[in-house]
């Protein structure tokens, strides 16, 4: 057990790095060739962002652990809206721009629904499942949302970002170094997270919502606090906003090509858990002081979440 958990949390730490390293080093390679400072941002950094779960649960897929990534993917969005949110509005109130308010927030509501319908098959299919048709809706849905992303930020002013040059075998270093970190952290967390819930005895849904949830989610975690103690809220929110559409359309809709994934309904009261919060924060927008998380909505967030993972683990032992 104790041997698990130190190479669960290697594992962690392999993805984090792991991660860093290979948008570093494919930053750097495209800067090199010229490619924009938008392309970038909207690719490799995204993907950096998002590469923890999406290793998590290519692994896990591979290996026919569906509830490891519906676990996984669910319990990540719910740890960033109530834990991460929470943190962070505590720490400075939240304060949001209107296109979060009025397009982000609702498209990642939209997002969770889309996902519960596709799960628990309420179109055309028998058994509750997500297929792989299933998640060519998602990453078309995916790819509509970078297209409304790429056409917000063409709106803005394109900020040169700076980049120190690093040389061609550096570079190369750093994206072999990130791949490698991020393929052996995945194997370490999902095979150990599968021998701890064999020998606590508990389900691998529990142990993909809490375990696996937050520590694929702690870049996310470490990027909103960070954003919040220096009061940029479009960073703190945006970061756990953006995180959540990706993991439902994106993370889900690739897991689902390498084989379909069987849809556990316990999931539901998951998603509705999600889809309340999300809700819960759209209204904030307009409550109190107008387009701001208060701190007494972010402790009520964060409470909460803390109060139902206790309830969850409890059942479970």
């Amino acid at each position: 057990m104790i041997a698990s958990i130190i190479l669960i949390i290697a594992g962690f730490a392999a993805l984090i790095y792991g991660a860093n390293w290979l948008v570093d080093g494919a930053s750097s390679l495209a800067k090199k060739y010229k490619v924009s400072d938008l392309t970038i941002g909207l690719t490799i950094v995204a993907f950096g962002t998002s590469a923890p779960e999406l290793v998590v649960n290519s692994v896990a897929s591979i290996q026919g652990y569906s509830d490891i990534i519906l676990g996984n993917v669910i319990g990540s969005n719910n740890f960033n809206l109530f834990i991460i949110l929470g943190i962070a509005g505590l720490i400075y109130p939240i304060k949001v721009q209107s296109s979060t308010a009025w397009r982000e927030i609702p498209i990642s509501l939209v997002a969770a629904i889309i996902v519960f319908l596709l799960g628990n098959s309420l179109f055309i299919k028998a058994v509750p499942e997500i297929s792989r048709i299933d998640g060519l809706i998602l990453i078309l849905a995916f790819v509509l949302f970078l297209f409304y992303v790429f056409k917000q930020m063409k709106k803005e002013e394109n900020k040169e970002i700076t980049y120190v040059e690093k040389s061609n075998a550096k570079i190369w270093l750093l994206i072999i170094s990130g791949f490698s970190g991020l393929i052996l952290g995945g194997q370490l967390v999902v095979n150990n997270s599968i021998e701890i819930a064999t020998d606590l005895g508990v389900s691998k849904k529990i142990i993909g919502l809490t375990i696996i949830a937050a520590g694929t989610s702690l870049p996310e975690l470490v990027t909103s606090v960070v954003a919040a103690m220096k009061k940029n809220s479009d960073i703190a929110i945006g970061n756990v906003i953006g995180s959540n559409i990706f993991n439902l359309l994106l993370i889900l809709s690739l897991s689902s090509f390498i084989k379909p994934i069987s849809f556990n309904i316990n999931f539901n009261t998951d998603i509705a858990i999600l889809t309340g919060g999300t809700v819960f924060l759209l209204l904030a927008m307009y409550t109190g002081k107008k387009k701001k998380l208060d701190r007494w909505e972010a402790a009520v967030l964060l409470i909460f979440y803390l109060a139902y993972t206790m309830y969850l683990v409890m059942n479970e032992l």
